[in-house]
């Protein structure tokens, strides 16, 4: 496309980037079209209708049509701007990541009342701040549940692990980028295993006095996608997510199996698991919360009315 004859307006970039995205048949065609010429000028939503006649310069447009081109072909528009909003708050994300979905959210909101009532059943005012809680993020990402948990229960004491280095590097700038640095634990670890050597002792954020590290929450959002799912995915998904983060097994509820006598070991008595659960994993996943080591288990919905939150608190 010539940039000489193109009207490099801000309304008539906008209208072309929705055609060219539309006509490529890439989902919410007109959103992506917007992030991305947000992301090109710098500018928020509200500058952006405030000033359709503004003219951009040459390069800028060149810019915008070259992630059009890229978006068109099935890259992620989270790996074209670099980031993205969980909770209101704005992550960076990568290829080394998984891209955070809205329905993640309902972990936070699960953790969180969960926690509430938990006090409120042993009979304990609620510690809204999070104070003598201590929370691990099993497989964190690019840290979107850790840094959002810590953010809402300041005075609670996070950690955060994953299997992968270059996800855990993500992880820690988006720590660095919300001030949490000194807050957020990080550690390369399979699911909880970093933890069997790891005692209070040698935590200065906890007790001095030497014993396993226990949970009051460990909470996860696990690869639960099916391989034999794979090919019916987005192209978004399928060829730009790590597929370490996406698939759980053949099934995709394969790894539930390991996480929750994980969580168990390491829950104090009272403890909470909350998990995501794939749209096909309840049936398998709840019958692994056995009665003699879990109680109080409830299944949230997630807005399309998909059992998305599995929680249970241990006995």
């Amino acid at each position: 496309m010539s940039l000489v004859s193109t009207d490099r307006s801000v309304r008539s970039l906008l209208r072309q980037g929705v055609e060219q995205l539309r006509a490529a048949q890439v989902p919410s065609f007109t959103l992506g079209a917007e992030l991305l010429l947000l992301h090109v000028t710098s500018r928020d939503r509200t500058w952006l209708y405030a000033h359709p006649e503004e003219v951009l310069p040459p390069e800028t447009v060149e810019e915008y049509f070259a992630l059009l081109r890229r978006r068109a072909l099935g890259e992620p528009t989270q790996h074209l701007t670099g980031k993205q909003e969980f909770w209101g708050f704005e992550f960076e994300v990568t290829p080394e990541v998984l891209i955070p979905r809205p329905e993640t959210e309902h972990l936070i909101e699960v953790a969180l009342d969960r926690l509430a009532v938990r006090e409120l059943r042993a009979g304990r005012p609620v510690r809204l701040q999070g104070e003598d809680i201590t929370i691990v993020d099993i497989g964190t990402g690019s840290g979107c549940i850790a840094i959002t948990l810590a953010k809402e229960l300041p005075a609670a004491t996070v950690y955060a692990t994953d299997i992968s280095n270059a996800a855990l590097e993500v992880a820690k700038r988006n720590a660095a980028r919300h001030g949490l640095s000194d807050r957020i634990q990080f550690l390369e670890s399979d699911l909880l295993e970093g933890f069997s050597s790891l005692t209070t002792s040698r935590s200065p954020s906890l007790s001095s006095v030497e014993g396993p590290l226990l949970f009051d929450l460990v909470i996860c959002n696990p690869p639960y996608i099916g391989l034999r799912e794979s090919e019916s995915l987005p192209i978004e998904v399928r060829h730009h997510e790590p597929h370490a983060a996406l698939y759980g097994g053949e099934e995709g509820y394969e790894l539930y199996g390991a996480i929750i006598p994980q969580a168990a070991h390491y829950l104090k008595p009272g403890g909470l698991l909350i998990l995501e659960l794939g749209h096909n994993s309840l049936p398998a996943v709840q019958p692994l919360l056995d009665a003699s080591t879990w109680c109080n288990v409830g299944v949230t919905d997630d807005l399309a009315g998909i059992p998305r939150v599995l929680s249970a608190q241990r006995t």
